[in-house]
């Protein structure tokens, strides 16, 4: 079910907002690139390799991709560059001209700046994805840290996650926003204690919206871009 709640009114009282914590792929840079990568790119590599058909090396991709997903190695480059036998960091370096922003969120970067609230992006991307998608994007530029979340040994979705970012960043809970188009992901959020958290509905520019069971959701951040002036 698609929920189209108002957030720009209560429960989010914005003018009592410090901090927002923001996802990176799929909620500021387009997860058009991501899902081309990793559904598209790599399975047509993988099949090369191993002289399979296009549809048999997605299928058998697919099956390893589930028995990691949502787990630290889901997102880690050297167990995929050891799983499949191709150079992941290499391939997404080759590709990078395909990572690109979200609509409208360069400007609503550029407002969360100017109101001085501190913007930090919270990411399970693996450094080295994470540095291939800076260099392409500057992205950092707007932000005043950086957390992925192989520095903590948890992914976002596990509970364990949680308490360390609130150690790390020492943000309080109650005057913080935080921003994922993973439903997992936000409800680990919310079962930890974070009262704002927003799902991102469209966070692939190739895909339609996604209908959503959070309560607090978006098609994007460029929504609320006069909300957080």
């Amino acid at each position: 079910m698609m929920v189209t709640m108002d957030i720009t009114n209560p429960p989010i009282r914005w003018k009592q907002i410090d901090t927002l914590l923001l996802d990176m792929d799929g909620t500021l840079l387009d997860l058009a690139f991501d899902n081309f990568f990793w559904l598209e790119l790599v399975p047509t590599y993988y099949g090369k390799l191993r002289g399979l058909s296009d549809e048999v090396a997605l299928a058998e991709i697919e099956a390893r991709y589930a028995q990691v997903r949502g787990s630290l190695k889901w997102y880690c480059v050297d167990h995929w560059t050891q799983e499949l036998g191709l150079n992941i960091s290499e391939l997404k370096h080759e590709m990078r001209h395909m990572i690109g922003y979200l609509p409208g969120v360069v400007q609503f970067l550029r407002v969360a700046r100017l109101s001085k609230r501190r913007l930090v992006i919270v990411t399970n991307a693996h450094p080295e994805t994470l540095a291939v998608k800076l260099r392409q994007t500057h992205l950092d530029r707007f932000v005043d840290d950086i957390v992925s979340s192989h520095e903590t040994g948890h992914a976002k979705e596990a509970p364990e996650f949680w308490p360390l970012l609130e150690r790390k960043l020492a943000f309080k809970p109650g005057n913080t926003v935080f921003f994922d188009d993973s439903e997992p992901v936000i409800e680990a959020a919310l079962a930890y204690g974070l009262p704002h958290a927003v799902t991102i509905r469209r966070p692939d520019t190739r895909q339609p919206s996604r209908d959503s069971t959070t309560e607090l959701a978006v098609d994007s951040l460029a929504e609320l871009t006069p909300d957080i002036r």
